[in-house]
């Protein structure tokens, strides 16, 4: 049975969000209203709409060109417990998962949340950091400002030191 998860929409097919043909989720809020955010209709709590995650599961489903599937924002660590179980759900189908997070990785470790920590460890590919004006750059895979990194999740978890993915 899934469970409530709020968001501002979905993208289907996206080859900008992370590595391959990619279902994206826009989840709805975020308390970091970075200026210059890409998605700032976003930021709003109560803003969007509320979807049941096994809708969204079966119309990822209904995609086999698909490789993975995004969580962007907003910010997705807000609403941690029903995307870790999404999630996991997405890797049973053998998709992976990109997170994308306005926090760096050593912030969501030092909330000692279980959802949080279920979340991180469900995702592949983490995109971490706020997005900072100054430190745009167009040329940049995947993210927007050179500050932000991305991680591979599963080396950083093997190795317990965060492991930089060589795109």
């Amino acid at each position: 049975m899934g469970c409530e998860l709020r968001i501002c929409g979905v993208e289907p097919e996206s080859i900008v969000d992370g590595k391959g043909f990619r279902y994206v989720i826009f989840t709805q809020g975020c308390p970091h209203h970075c200026p210059g955010c890409h998605n700032p209709q976003t930021h709003d709590f109560h803003g969007g709409r509320l979807v049941n995650t096994d809708d969204l599961f079966r119309e990822i489903c209904e995609n086999p060109l698909l490789k993975g599937v995004t969580f962007s924002g907003g910010e997705p660590f807000c609403q941690p417990a029903p995307l870790a179980e999404l999630a996991k759900r997405i890797h049973e189908r053998g998709m992976d998962v990109t997170v994308y997070t306005g926090y760096r990785y050593e912030q969501l470790l030092e909330r000692d949340d279980p959802a949080i920590a279920a979340l991180l460890q469900e995702a592949d590919l983490l995109v971490d950091g706020p997005f900072l004006e100054a430190e745009k750059d167009l040329t940049l895979l995947y993210r927007g400002s050179r500050n932000q990194r991305l991680i591979d999740m599963k080396r950083t978890r093997e190795t317990g030191n965060i492991v930089l993915d060589g795109e």
